[in-house]
């Protein structure tokens, strides 16, 4: 049996560091949830780089964004001109990023489900677990922050609220054919119009067929990568 919500960090030593840019998130970041029948989300899925967001083009783009509101309203200081210090709102963005970067950048996932419980065990990175059977918990607190899930429709979504009122949102989804599943991260912080978000696409892989080599390195730990057949 699966545990119920649990948050299980294994590479977040520098998490404090960018809480600490961040202030207090948005107060509703999800919506109420709507009841629906668990989707089979089990198996093991592989990365598609063509079909997820590249994580700088996002950057690029929500920075952009910010200077072009800020000329707007007359910040001359926004326009990032030679020797002009960034601003609170771009500081929080690039928090953000890096964290988004952080949280986001398994390979490989791998998804136990019952009909009560699901967990997704991501590579190099802490495994994400719930039960939404009916004596589940509707909110965890751990101390240094809390935690809920739920089905919203056909999306499974993880909210974790961390200190300093960042907020963390993983949406899951599987496309109709069932070969893909979807995960939209988004970042919530005050002091930002908009979320940070980011879009990762996997695919159904079978293990060992793909002709996967895993290495263990020191910067990034347990490292694959398809060879060609």
């Amino acid at each position: 049996m699966f545990s119920s919500i649990s948050l299980r960090p294994r590479r977040l030593c520098a998490l404090p560091l960018l809480v600490l840019m961040l202030t207090a998130c948005a107060d509703q970041p999800v919506q109420q949830e709507v009841a629906a029948d668990p989707v089979d989300m089990s198996g093991n899925w592989e990365l598609d780089y063509a079909r997820s967001d590249n994580l700088q083009a996002q950057f690029n783009s929500t920075m952009r964004g910010l200077r072009a509101q800020a000329a707007r309203n007359g910040n001359d200081r926004s326009r990032n001109t030679v020797g002009t210090p960034p601003t609170s709102s771009q500081e929080r963005v690039l928090a953000m990023a890096r964290m988004a970067e952080m949280i986001t950048e398994s390979q490989l996932l791998e998804i136990e489900q019952s009909r009560i419980a699901i967990r997704v065990e991501r590579e190099g990175n802490f495994s994400l677990s719930c039960d939404y059977g009916p004596d589940a918990p509707v909110q965890v607190d751990y101390g240094l922050g809390s935690e809920r899930c739920f089905w919203d429709g056909q999306q499974l979504v993880f909210q974790i609220r961390l200190p300093d009122g960042l907020d963390i949102v993983h949406r899951l989804s599987v496309s109709r054919t069932g070969e893909t599943l979807a995960i939209v991260t988004s970042l919530f912080s005050r002091g930002v119009s908009d979320p940070f978000s980011i879009r990762r696409v996997y695919r159904r892989f079978v293990p060992g067929s793909n002709g996967y080599r895993c290495v263990e390195t020191l910067t990034r730990g347990r490292v694959c990568t398809t060879e060609a057949p």
